[in-house]
């Protein structure tokens, strides 16, 4: 049972690792792209699934605009 709950932890730990080094690669482009990004997009990259990261970071190529790239996903 503990095993169980030690295994468990350890995969939360290592995708909250994951989500956390994808959200700090996204925001190095975004920041020479858009310069000093506000407080809201500071707060929807820490806290973006990894489904989000992954399609935000598919916008910044092509985005004119840093609303571009949090625009709802559709």
């Amino acid at each position: 049972m503990l095993a169980e709950r030690v295994k468990t932890w350890t995969e939360e730990w290592k995708q909250e690792g994951r989500q956390e080094g994808e959200s700090k690669v996204l925001r190095r482009p975004l920041t020479l792209r858009f310069g000093p990004l506000p407080s809201g997009a500071e707060q929807r990259l820490s806290q973006a699934s990894e489904a989000e990261l992954e399609c935000w970071t598919d916008r910044v190529l092509d985005a004119q605009a840093l609303d571009a790239i949090f625009a709802d996903q559709r």
